[in-house]
């Protein structure tokens, strides 16, 4: 598993308007259908999951720091809780076990504090009325990902659904993204990926999608977002 770099930062910066972009308009010639990330895209749920693994992890010895949990943002949770055993060996739970520990947590934190961040309403009315598909590619599991569009009242929005819970590879491998726009029956090339991780702009990359990135305030001149084909503030600033 390969862990970013550079850390993520998490604290949302509210004076967006000081930021310059890198990258401010996409072509929409051919593009057929958009492909959401969920966390940290859909839901401001980045902070749930740095809170679980800094409730859970430290009580199997882990020697855990609020940047250990930022540095490994968009990856799947089941490989963060097995490289954390290889690094630092427990006994006892099992690392699928202290994963759903995990899991379960973020799920609660949803249920009752998950928000959608700006503009998500309004860019899936706006992508549905210009006639384009919509999916979700999530590393995150069904339990979440069921939890996250119950809140956020999107549980019809999308057409199809995947989650990486189940593949050999979660993001930055592209398979999720690749499986959406199968189940799409859209070649992925035809496809938009909306992302706010660089795991997840490489995966969007990888498989052949354009890729908008909306990075959190604070990363927003992370030069690894270079990548991607838009980079946007947030989904308000959404155009055809």
């Amino acid at each position: 598993m390969t862990i970013p770099e550079k850390i993520n930062i998490v604290t949302k910066d509210k004076d967006l308007s000081r930021i310059p972009m890198n990258k401010t308009q996409l072509s929409w010639h051919g593009i057929e259908a958009v492909i959401f990330d969920m966390d940290g895209v859909l839901v401001d749920s980045e902070p749930f999951w740095q809170q679980a693994q800094m409730a859970v992890l430290p009580r199997y010895g882990v020697p855990l720091t609020w940047q250990d949990t930022v540095r490994t943002t968009g990856i799947r949770i089941d490989l963060i809780v097995a490289m954390y055993q290889q690094r630092h060996p427990w006994s006892g739970a099992t690392v699928t076990e202290v994963a759903d520990e995990i899991v379960e947590q973020v799920a609660q934190l949803v249920r009752h504090q998950g928000q959608p961040l700006p503009g998500v309403q309004q860019a899936i009315v706006a992508i549905k009325a210009k006639g384009l598909r919509l999916a979700l590619a999530t590393s995150s599991p069904t339990l979440l990902i069921d939890a996250t569009l119950a809140r956020l009242g999107l549980t019809d929005a999308f057409e199809v659904i995947c989650s990486a819970e189940a593949l050999p590879y979660g993001k930055p491998h592209p398979q999720v993204y690749l499986n959406a726009a199968e189940g799409l029956g859209i070649i992925p090339s035809n496809c938009v990926a909306i992302e706010d991780s660089v795991t997840g702009v490489i995966a969007g990359k990888a498989a052949s999608m354009k890729v908008v990135a909306i990075p959190e305030a604070n990363q927003q001149q992370d030069p690894r977002f270079s990548i991607a084909d838009l980079q946007l503030r947030s989904l308000e600033e959404l155009q055809f």
